[in-house]
Order: C-alpha cells, then structure tokens, then sequence
C-alpha cells in the first residue's frame, strides 16, 4: 500500500501505469490468407462522378473493414452498373448520347503521355464520352487509390458496365446504396 497523504478535498495521484501493463496487446496485421473478399454491385445512375469514386475506393482499399492493412489487398470487389450515367456537378447541357451532360464535362481536359517527344494528348470530355463512356468513373477511382503497386490489383478488382447487363450473376454480388448520405 501507498502512503500517500490526501488533504480533504483533493483525490489522490494515479499510480503511473508501466510497460508491463500493456505486454500482451497486439497489433492486428491481415494476412492475404485470410481475407475473403466479398462482390458488391452499385449502380452510378445520376451519382456525382468524385462523391462516388471516393466511395468506391475505399471498398476497394478496403477501409470499410475494421481488419484494415496498408499493405495487403484486404478490399472486395465492386461491380458497377449504369457507369456512362454519371455526371459532374454543374450547368446542365444538352448533349446527343448523355442524358446529365454538364457544362464541366464539356470542358474538362484528360491528357496523356504517348512516351515520344511532343506526345502530349489532350482530349475533351466532350469527346471521351462519346468513345469510352465508363472512363470518368475509371479515372476518377484510379486517382483516388494508393500510388503503389496494389493500384493495380484494386482496379483489378472493380468492374465498370455502362449498362445495366454484367456478366458476374454466378458471383452472387450484394446491392450496396451509395446515394444515401450516412
């Protein structure tokens, strides 16, 4: 027993608690072994292309699971139907093949590197749209997960469909609403 003096009115001092106190917790690492991961299926129709990629990127990083690890693909497969029914914020704009065309889509310039010299390629929105329609939603995930090499293995892992036919029945994917706000 400690014989530490208390004066009327004050509480006595918490014993400082040592290292021997926390010897047995341990830190949780997933092992690729055990991750399991699951199908989900969401459609894009009338979703904002960046409110949706963050979603999405975090299933597919696997944040959404309290197994986490940096380092292991610990994420799930994410099928998405109705991904060329996306849109960006703003004006609307009348357009040919889409119906939420906005002004932002028109305008937003998407560029690469062909790897010669002066192989700079700029493209409209306006133009993507009409030759790959699932190229916003890809980009926009893309960009969102970690530069590393499991970029690769999370895209691998999300399947974008610009209609509302997939051919992932067998997997059995679960519906997952991400429109409503949480």
């Amino acid at each position: 027993m400690s014989t530490e003096t208390v004066t009327e009115g004050s509480e006595p001092r918490a014993k400082s608690i040592g290292r021997e106190a926390f010897q047995n917790v341990k830190s949780y690492c997933a092992k690729p072994a055990d991750v399991k991961p699951v199908w989900y299926i969401v459609d894009a129709t009338d979703q904002i292309v960046g409110r949706l990629a963050v979603k999405i990127a975090n299933i597919l990083m696997g944040k959404h699971r309290p197994t986490y690890t940096p380092h292991v693909p610990c994420g799930d497969f994410v099928v998405v139907i109705n991904a060329d029914k996306v849109r960006f914020s703003g004006q609307k704009m009348a357009h040919d093949t889409h119906d939420n065309f906005t002004k932002k889509m028109a305008v937003k310039e998407y560029q690469h590197y062909t790897g010669y010299p002066s192989g700079r390629k700029v493209e409209l929105g306006a133009t993507i749209v009409k030759r790959k329609p699932t190229f916003f939603l890809h980009e926009a995930v893309r960009r969102m997960l970690p530069k590393n090499k499991l970029q690769a293995i999370m895209l691998g892992r999300l399947k974008l469909y610009a209609g509302t036919n997939h051919p992932h029945q067998a997997q059995q994917p679960q519906e997952l609403d991400l429109s409503a706000k949480k």
